[in-house]
């Protein structure tokens, strides 16, 4: 028999927490209970192990398409479901998803077997999309759709706004930092999501992953601005990459910036290469690298 899972009460809103609070893979399962609908924000790992009150969801609201943020969409085949615009096609089929992820051709069949084997991986072509500012009055509970980019370009900020409780999803606010490693993802899109997050109208912050849930203010923008800076460090790390002469992008990707050296997963690679290359772009828009023309990146 499992333990049962830990959760938080707001009013309406519910928050149950996944392993270490929702560290990948697991994440932190919200639901929300209107007079009328009730609404399941994502549906991670954790969300297999919660009985009745996921299942009487109705709608799943999914703050964008990864295979950590539906990972329990098999137990609701007939709820709907939606997702900002730009990430439809990610839920709609794995070929959608594959080019969200944006991985090399080896890593593509590697990767459909994993999300299956460790993630419960059904797609949805059934979904539909939202924009930004969609609002759903679910019958004494109100919940709104802000577009915040950068981690996916459909990645959104789910607001309760009856509850003051904003689900920020992977804003996660952990100490690996943003990440942007994707196809779709965008580094100026996540420095400009970052600028905006404490605008949020909210009392209460919940993160998918391993932060969990944030209640007072003060630790909250600390939590944020600890978060946004990792930006810059990796900038600085990346600087510090090329101390020593120049290097080629494969290079620098071998050495790596986000990822420790040894870890492996599949797609590895694919997410250094993306993310090295936008902060090559920034540093160069800088003047602070320069490119020989043949591949090769240098400090200036």
């Amino acid at each position: 028999m499992t333990d049962p899972v830990r959760r938080l009460d707001f009013g309406r809103v519910s928050v149950f927490f996944g392993e270490k609070s929702g560290k990948y893979p697991d994440g932190n399962q919200v639901i929300v209970r209107g007079t009328d609908t009730h609404v399941a924000f994502d549906t991670p790992l954790v969300a297999n192990r919660i009985g009745p009150e996921l299942e009487a969801a109705e709608l799943v609201l999914l703050g964008h398409a990864h295979e950590d943020h539906m990972a329990g969409l098999h137990r609701l085949p007939k709820a709907a479901v939606q997702v900002h615009e730009r990430d439809l096609d990610a839920v709609r089929s794995w070929e959608g998803l594959l080019r969200h992820y944006g991985l090399s051709a080896s890593a593509a069949a590697p990767m459909l077997e994993k999300i299956r084997r460790e993630f419960f991986y059904l797609p949805r072509p059934d979904a539909t999309p939202y924009r930004d500012g969609k609002a759903w009055d679910l019958g004494g509970a109100r919940v709104r759709a802000i577009h915040m980019p950068g981690h996916t370009s459909g990645h959104s900020v789910l607001l309760v706004e009856s509850e003051g409780v904003a689900f920020l999803g992977d804003i996660d606010l952990s100490g690996f930092g943003p990440y942007y490693g994707d196809a779709t993802s965008s580094l100026a899109a996540f420095r400009r999501t970052l600028a905006r997050v404490a605008e949020l109208p909210a009392t209460v912050w919940v993160t998918s992953h391993h932060r969990g849930v944030y209640t007072d203010r003060e630790a909250f923008l600390k939590a944020l601005a600890a978060f946004a800076a990792k930006l810059d460090e990796r900038s600085e790390q990346l600087l510090a990459m090329l101390a020593d002469g120049p290097k080629t992008l494969e290079e620098l990707v071998a050495i790596r910036l986000i990822y420790p050296p040894g870890y492996e997963e599949v797609w590895i690679d694919d997410a250094e290469r993306r993310t090295i290359g936008q902060h090559l772009g920034e540093l160069i828009a800088a003047g602070r690298v320069a490119t020989d023309g043949e591949g090769r990146f240098a400090r200036c």
